[in-house]
């Protein structure tokens, strides 16, 4: 190619792995992100490094951990810490080198600073569609019920006037106007969707009806042997005497609103395609972390580090140098590995400081002998007070460091839908050990700043000072 690549990195809200068509595990329809999948490469063990919209958001921008900037919550709703309008980001070096740069939907990365002070020209907001929406339902109200409101309903207005599809409008618009230029080009679409609450369109809800929507695997949890903060989740939001017959329409409008966003996401690439942009265009495909959605009979994403909200779909495809077809088991952080890929892919500098490591081997079929065994999540809690969290997985187990509660530890071979604590059993003693060790040397080499104070929660770690059950 005589120029760099443009970059169509599309970013959505809690869409969990498992509800993407090409993770073959349930019924979600998403025919576009499959042929993505298939014309690409898809990840099927890519992990974001925390469960939470601000800081997740943030790390992608900065190519580090949120905690070593101390964007530990969600801006909006706890003070903290959050990344730096004048330092650097990925997005703009690329804006630096040459790159026309666009932003279309979701902010929630800071609190005073818009998407242009991070190295992104064009913007078009949420607050623009509201302002789209109030024209087409003038007498709108607000909901009443806020608890009841997050558990999902139809949208009324017309397909085109959805959020889904107006936000691939704007895309389509941006794409129209950057390819008039000779120069390369990268636009952020940012899909709100499928965070609760689910609102898809009649038609889409459709697509679903009289389909049997099964359980999740990890709906039918006890809670024994587990934190306490778990239980309480249940109270938080009132859902503690929900069967799947109570959760399943809920289930059902999130499958819809993600193949709403399907749709979407197709209308732009065919645009692409119409353009004659697909073989110079590097298309992302992913989300900053995943959802309850009745997964172990919870709501939202706070106060655990399951795999239904840390494990996520992330499809890259670049015809120019990625062989179609193509599937990866291998441990990769969606939000910290992106960075130092794209850039590479740009032919721009890497930082040394990036915590995450660039995918070019994977895409090309390869896997370094040194490729990284484990993947480390972390949460620092949230709306119901703090709850700090650090989480280690590998092939086979999953250990949740939790602070101040008892911890838990999950054989994934045994049991996938990590339902049983076996955080006491002597048959998982070594294995316990080795994993806190792991855990500790990941976090310091990370800079996670509770590690500071080595001398109250060093020997958790690396001497198993630590209550069992």
């Amino acid at each position: 190619m005589s120029r760099k690549p443009n970059i169509l990195f599309i970013l959505s809200d809690q869409h969990r792995y498992d509800s993407i068509g090409y993770s073959r595990d349930y019924p979600v329809k998403t025919p576009n992100l499959d042929r993505l999948a298939e014309e690409g490469i898809a990840f099927t063990n890519a992990y974001t490094p925390i469960p939470l919209c601000c800081p997740a958001r943030q790390a992608l921008l900065a190519g580090v951990r949120p905690e070593t900037f101390n964007a530990f919550w969600n801006a909006d709703l706890v003070p903290n810490g959050e990344i730096d309008p004048n330092g650097y980001t990925w997005t703009k070096e690329l804006q630096n080198n040459g790159y026309q740069t666009g932003y279309v939907g979701k902010w929630h990365v800071h609190q005073n600073h818009q998407p242009d002070a991070f190295g992104f020209g064009d913007y078009r907001s949420e607050r623009d569609y509201r302002e789209y929406r109030k024209s087409k339902l003038p007498d709108e109200q607000p909901p009443t019920d806020l608890v009841k409101w997050f558990f999902g309903g139809v949208d009324p207005v017309a397909l085109e006037d959805t959020r889904t599809h107006w936000l691939a409008d704007q895309a389509i618009e941006l794409i129209e106007k950057y390819s008039k230029s000779d120069e390369p080009w990268h636009l952020r679409l940012d899909f709100p969707e499928p965070h609760l609450p689910c609102q898809p369109h009649q038609s889409f809800l459709d697509l679903y009806d009289g389909e049997n929507i099964p359980q999740w695997r990890s709906f039918p949890d006890t809670f024994e042997n587990k934190p306490y903060i778990q239980k309480q989740q249940l109270l938080n939001w009132r859902v503690e005497d929900y069967t799947w017959d109570d959760w399943e329409p809920v289930v059902r409008r999130y499958y819809a609103i993600i193949s709403q966003m399907d749709a979407a996401i197709g209308l732009v690439l065919e645009k692409l395609k119409s353009l004659g942009l697909e073989d110079d265009t590097i298309v992302v495909y992913s989300t900053d972390h995943g959802d309850m959605c009745g997964g172990h009979r919870m709501m939202d994403k706070h106060y655990i580090l399951y795999d239904d909200v840390i494990r996520v779909p992330l499809i890259v495809k670049y015809p120019a140098a990625i062989a179609a077809g193509q599937r990866s088991e291998e441990f990769v952080y969606n939000l910290l590995d992106l960075p130092p890929t794209l850039l590479e892919l740009a032919g721009l500098p890497v930082q040394s400081f990036f915590q995450g490591r660039s995918l070019q081997p994977l895409l090309q079929g390869q896997t370094p002998d040194d490729w990284r065994k484990d993947i480390i999540s972390t949460y620092n809690g949230q709306q119901f007070g703090l709850y700090i969290q650090r989480a280690i997985r590998t092939e086979r187990y999953k250990y949740v460091w939790n602070m101040t509660d008892i911890d838990e530890l999950y054989d994934l071979h045994n049991d996938p839908g990590e339902l049983r604590n076996v955080i006491g059993d002597s048959a998982h003693t070594e294995a316990l050990s080795e994993l806190r060790a792991r855990l500790y040397k990941g976090l310091k080499d990370a800079g996670d700043p509770f590690l500071k104070f080595d001398l109250w929660l060093k020997s958790q770690l690396t001497e198993n000072r630590k209550i069992l059950t």
